[in-house]
């Protein structure tokens, strides 16, 4: 397992964050980052010129992470332990891209729609959301998540000024393991 996900840090999720968007030289926002599977990935891809703030609310997996980005000799991640809550605290218009890989599903509508505005706010305009809504009636039939579908997710979020760009599907990391899965993809349009 341990060398499924490794590979997946630093060559398969480089890849595919690639893909969805990721350049060098960006400033990335890994929200519920837990131990980096993706804040890795994209620490790689924008290199000494770019960022990656790791957020995540639990200290555990954050000082797994520390311990993974000493090892592979990262320096470009931020890593912050924050509460849960949805207030991202960072200056209007300066974040390139934002994560919100398989989140969606602990915040209640209000919340969610809370977190939206406040993505909104950090992102640069035409920056890149990118949300892997895992949990969701197509990818987890046996959902939790209100009944949610695809459709549900982009429309939910287009309220938000974000234009829906596209969707990729394909090896994703979740709970430690490599599944099948879809990230949609919004650009930020005012």
């Amino acid at each position: 397992m341990e060398d499924e996900m490794q590979n997946w840090e630093t060559r398969e999720g480089v890849k595919f964050l690639k893909i969805i968007g990721i350049k060098t030289g960006q400033t990335v926002l890994d929200f519920g980052a837990r131990t980096g599977h993706y804040s890795i990935p994209a620490a790689i891809i924008v290199g000494n010129f770019g960022l990656v703030y790791a957020i995540d609310k639990e200290q555990q997996p954050l000082d797994e992470l520390k311990q993974k980005t000493d090892a592979l000799g990262i320096s470009n991640i931020k890593i912050i332990k924050n509460s849960g809550e949805v207030k991202l605290n960072f200056i209007n218009d300066t974040i390139d891209v934002v994560l919100l890989y398989d989140i969606l599903h602990y915040f209640k509508p209000d919340e969610r729609s809370s977190l939206y505005a406040e993505v909104h706010r950090v992102l640069k305009l035409k920056g890149l959301l990118s949300v892997y809504p895992k949990h969701v009636i197509e990818d987890y039939p046996l959902s939790e998540f209100q009944g949610l579908h695809f459709d549900d997710i982009k429309q939910e979020i287009q309220k938000f000024h974000f234009l829906f760009n596209n969707k990729y599907c394909g090896e994703l990391s979740h709970d430690d393991s490599l599944n099948p899965g879809c990230v949609l993809n919004f650009k930020k349009t005012k």
